[in-house]
């Protein structure tokens, strides 16, 4: 291989990679926006946790209700709460 095929294989990796890049970021940006969220809900429920003494709001911390929170927010928060009192 001389330089120029080295030169136009190296072109042709970063369009390709480049094409990767943009085919992928979507569903990636998704995934780390569920992981982001997920990992808050996982903090909020042990902040309630922390507080339950004061105000006898418990929640369990578990993966499902940090899921919950992390993809329904503050109504996902409140959900957890009435399936707790009514169950």
């Amino acid at each position: 291989m001389d330089l120029s095929q080295k030169v136009i294989a190296a072109i042709l990796a970063g369009f390709f990679l480049i094409a990767l890049i943009r085919v992928f970021s979507a569903p990636l940006r998704l995934a780390l926006k569920l992981l982001v969220n997920t990992l808050l809900g996982f903090l909020a429920l042990w902040a309630v946790g922390l507080t339950s003494g004061f105000t006898g709001i418990t929640l369990g911390l578990n993966l499902w209700n940090a899921l919950v929170i992390g993809i329904l927010g503050l109504p996902g928060f409140v959900l957890l709460l009435l399936t707790q009192w009514v169950l």
